[in-house]
């Protein structure tokens, strides 16, 4: 890339987000001194010193009544939750925002958005009327006569052969409406809840490339936001855009005090008035659509609005973008195959990002890749457990991993960029998550059903009986082909075709992980086109459920391990080949020889809880001693073959010792237990 010398600029006498930072204290003490008082409350890693930082606890399936089971820990819970929003929230939110809170399982004790909010930041401003007035007849005129044409097409039997054309027109009209309009199309080509597959389908396209902004306008905004003169800081900056998109642009610069390169994020001038108007207005119009909302979707058309509003102002905050990057480097920062840029906070603020400089290779350009002698199995098979990790692990993914921002890097590792969309899942959605894949594998579908609902697919009081066989006919469709067939896309196809018979509405959240998951899966088919994704995937997920400790994790084990009260032998023998197929895929990746990869599956805490089970907890004792003499045999061939499978994984004196280590606990508890059972007797 061309670069030229910095010339000498005027430089304002700019404060560095002072004010800013006042109220990210603020915000920090209210929220440890709440959470100080909260046993029942577990605080994510990621550091809250934002203003605009979603607090993300975990809540147990036992804790929460979303899923349907009452304790003490859950009226705890939903005390503390309504202590925080009587004294932490500004202003009065909606209900369609505690919605959200509640179908997400977190609290939000300071939001950058709020219907509230978005009204007086629109009606503050000089000329308010006017604008409002003015750009709310140029939206309705153009969609009303979108619309319009539309209807004429229906009027006259044309509707379905003209569909390519008008679903083009729809996405030319919503680029030239600007910024706001790109990302609600960007938004919608993921949702099948509001648009039919055809539209959805060309609105993947929708490119948010616009024209760069003048580089003198570019570079006044960098220093306002640094407080110091751009050849003070950089000793050369790119002539050019490195890219320029729909909120901002990119250059490459080099750093004079220490000469390395990093990427300049810098926002477009005044986008943050235009968001918010336009965000008035949307949902101003979804006020009118309500109706026609909760009959088809089972929610407000003004709740779908509010999804969109948080996330794209979260967009426009480049101090939270730089946390993004922080809690991304802090989930990575053990695993070898992972690159995430570092982050320059002091060299950060709300319209101006500076971080790491990657060079990498495109992931779309197979040749490219096996040209730098990368090993094109071992890099699909990285990207996959990558974005894996960051969905069933970290409960934080990247929302947007399109080609433009995932690139190889010479040794190996895959390397992420742009983090300004990303999407959190709460510790109690990552259960439910889980919960339905067990559901899944034991056929309950009445019960998978029930996890739509408490993952807020579906209405709280909605009759999911219609819905369970529809879904066991996807899933029987889509299981039956097995891996070799098996692809997201196809699932996701048949799923779009359910939400237009039943009202589903799917939550911002997990459209992002339908599109996070469906983005990669099409990178790997670029890349190798008879790639099977579960074929890596599986072993991930078998390793998981096998060697996590989390507690939640092992009672999901149970589960798949028993079916309608009998042991499943094949079952266990499945998991356990699939995790060491894990285990071998990454320690003998070519790409990956002098990182440090386990190469042994660790199997002694599992082992350990397994026998600590089945001393404390009678009925899995009933019912593994039914298994190993059901049939009126001792099934002595089951377990051979069992340990044939985990001889090589465990390392049989460590594990004597853990368990000789941990006699005096088990002791106690089986006296407790015992205790309890003999006054519960009385």
């Amino acid at each position: 890339m061309e670069s030229i010398h910095c010339n000498s600029l005027v430089t304002p006498n700019f404060s560095l987000n002072q004010r800013h930072r006042r109220i990210n204290r603020a915000v920090l003490d209210r929220r440890d001194a709440l959470l100080r008082s909260l046993n029942a409350v577990e605080l994510r890693r990621r550091r809250t010193c934002s203003a605009v930082r979603t607090s993300n606890f975990s809540v147990t399936a036992a804790a929460t009544d979303v899923g349907g089971r009452n304790s003490t820990d859950a009226s705890v819970m939903t005390t503390a939750m309504s202590g925080v929003e009587r004294g932490i929230r500004v202003g009065n939110s909606s209900s369609a925002l505690e919605q959200l809170d509640i179908e997400r399982g977190v609290c939000v004790p300071f939001r950058k958005y709020s219907p509230e909010t978005v009204r007086s930041k629109v009606l503050e401003s000089r000329g308010a009327v006017v604008s409002l007035v003015s750009r709310g007849v140029e939206i309705v005129w153009t969609l009303g006569l979108y619309w319009s044409t539309l209807m004429y097409d229906f009027l006259v039997g044309r509707d379905e052969e003209v569909v390519p054309f008008r679903a083009r027109q729809l996405r030319n009209l919503l680029c030239n409406l600007g910024p706001s309009f790109i990302k609600a199309g960007q938004v919608l080509a993921n949702r099948p809840d509001i648009i039919r597959e055809d539209y959805m389908n060309e609105l993947c396209i929708l490119q948010d490339d616009v024209p760069p902004f003048p580089n003198e306008v570019a570079f006044n905004i960098i220093e306002e936001e640094l407080g110091q003169p751009l050849e003070a800081i950089f000793s050369k900056i790119s002539s050019e855009t490195i890219a320029a998109a729909s909120l901002g642009q990119v250059y490459r610069a080099t750093l004079r005090a220490t000469g390395e390169d990093v990427a300049i994020k810098v926002q477009r001038p005044q986008i943050e008035p235009i968001i918010y108007r336009d965000l008035f207005l949307f949902r101003t119009l979804a006020s009118f659509l309500n109706g026609f909302s909760l009959q088809k979707l089972g929610c407000n058309a003004e709740l779908i609005v509010d999804e969109f509003g948080e996330k794209l102002l979260e967009e426009l905050d480049y101090t939270l973008e730089a946390r993004n990057i922080e809690d991304f480097l802090e989930n990575f920062k053990d695993d070898p195959t992972v690159k995430i840029p570092g982050v320059y906070k002091n060299l950060c603020g709300p319209r101006v990002l500076v971080m790491e400089w990657i060079d990498g290779i495109r992931c779309t350009d197979p040749q490219a890749i096996k040209d730098a002698g990368i090993d094109l199995n071992g890099f699909l098979t990285v990207g996959v457990s990558a974005a894996l990790r960051q969905l069933l692990e970290f409960g934080l993914f990247h929302g947007d991993p399109h080609p433009g921002n995932i690139f190889a890097m010479q040794d190996g590792r895959i390397a992420y960029v742009d983090f300004g969309n990303v999407a959190v899942l709460s510790q109690q959605n990552k259960q439910i998550l889980i919960d339905a894949v067990v559901h899944a594998v034991n056929e309950d579908y009445g019960e998978m059903a029930n996890d739509f609902t408490r993952l807020g697919f579906l209405a709280k009081d909605t009759d999911v009986s219609p819905i369970v066989p529809a879904l066991e006919a996807i899933w029987q469709n889509s299981a039956g082909k097995g891996l070799a067939d098996f692809n997201f896309r196809s699932v996701t196809g048949q799923f779009n075709k359910l939400v237009y018979d039943f009202p589903i509405r799917i939550p911002e959240r997990f459209s992002l992980v339908i599109r996070s998951l469906l983005t990669q899966e099409g990178i790997c088919f670029t890349l190798k086109p008879d790639f099977k994704f579960l074929e890596v995937a599986y072993p991930y997920v078998a390793k998981r459920l096998l060697t996590d400790p989390n507690p939640a994790l092992r009672e999901r084990l149970i589960q798949v391990l028993f079916k309608d009260g009998v042991f499943q032998w094949k079952r266990l023998e499945n998991l356990l080949s699939l995790a060491k197929e894990n285990v071998a895929k990454m320690s003998s990746n070519p790409n990956l020889r002098v990182k440090r990869v386990e190469s042994k599956l660790d199997l002694t805490d599992t082992i350990k809880d397994g026998a600590r089970l089945f001393l404390l907890d009678e009925g899995i004792r009933r019912k593994l001693i039914l298994a190993l003499t059901e049939d009126s045999k001792l099934h002595v061939e089951e377990l051979v073959d069992v340990y044939r499978l985990v001889e090589d994984e465990v390392d049989i004196p460590t594990l004597a010792m853990e368990v000789v280590r941990d006699l005096p606990n088990v002791f106690r508890d089986f006296v407790l237990s015992w205790s309890n059972s003999v006054l519960t007797d009385r």
